[in-house]
């Protein structure tokens, strides 16, 4: 990983999309900074589109676009995105599984809720578990004393012995039924909101995020930041951002935006 200032301005300047991770990248220990909220407005009075892209249930993902300055967000790792009309007044977006298979999941979730609680003691249901439509959270860390590595292990393996995909945050393991990660419905929006393929935008567009469930992101886009506190997640990760800002959470998604800004008033 680079540092971030060897992101050369000309490059930077070209960037018209920024998609983030929020826990730990845009937030700060779980708060949403003053400093943080007001560089996704800087990003967007400068013409940027930012699109969250986050593990947060579909209830707070209502509320994000609806409430903060962005284009849209992606939620649920990847199950569903929305788009807020603010002319029309209405919520638009796309659900990677159809209704029928979404209930069907929520009962086999619900179910292995309980046999992962009761293996793994000090775990926990997120505490926004009851906002979410398509996944189950389980927090290690967020809400509960943190477990040891060897717990979160046992918690993804638990997943995946029932033939889930599991994938660690900063915070929470998340699992589900359905073949779709971050990376797949970023590239659905792109496609249904833009009529864009990722591919033939790579220059233009930055993702900046900080855990393991960001990985296929960081894989993907080669202009990929880790906020700091990324370096204390490596372990856990299968793809590493190309490169890392000074500062940790809130304050590295700030300096992100200051290198991008300033790049393109340069």
């Amino acid at each position: 990983m680079r540092t971030l200032d060897s992101l050369a301005p000309p490059v930077a300047a070209k960037i018209r999309f920024v998609l983030s991770d929020i826990d730990d990248t845009i937030t700060t220990e779980g708060r949403l900074t003053a400093a943080a909220y007001l560089a996704l407005e800087r990003l967007t009075a400068a013409g940027i589109t930012v699109i969250p892209i986050t593990g947060r249930p579909a209830g707070w993902c209502d509320h994000i676009a609806r409430m903060w300055p962005v284009y849209g967000v992606v939620g649920e790792n990847g199950a569903f995105y929305y788009r807020y009309d603010h002319l029309a007044h209405k919520m638009l977006g796309h659900y990677w599984a159809s209704p029928d298979h979404l209930a069907s999941s929520r009962k086999r979730l619900d179910a292995l809720a309980g046999s992962i609680l009761q293996a793994v003691p000090g775990c926990a249901l997120a505490s926004d578990q009851a906002y979410r439509q398509a996944d189950l959270a389980i927090d290690f860390c967020e809400d509960v004393e943190p477990l040891p590595e060897a717990d979160v292990r046992q918690i993804v393996a638990l997943f995946e012995a029932a033939g889930a995909h599991a994938k660690v945050s900063s915070i929470h393991v998340n699992g589900w039924f359905g073949d779709y990660d971050k990376l797949s419905m970023t590239r659905t929006l792109f496609a249904r909101e833009f009529d864009m393929r990722l591919e033939d935008h790579l220059d233009e567009i930055l993702f900046i995020g900080d855990s393991p469930n960001d990985a296929p992101m960081f894989g993907f886009f080669p202009l990929s930041v880790g906020v700091a506190n990324v370096k204390s997640q490596l372990h856990r990760m299968t793809a590493t951002p190309g490169f890392v800002t000074p500062s940790p959470g809130g304050a590295g998604f700030v300096e992100m935006t200051d290198h991008v800004l300033s790049a393109r008033r340069d």
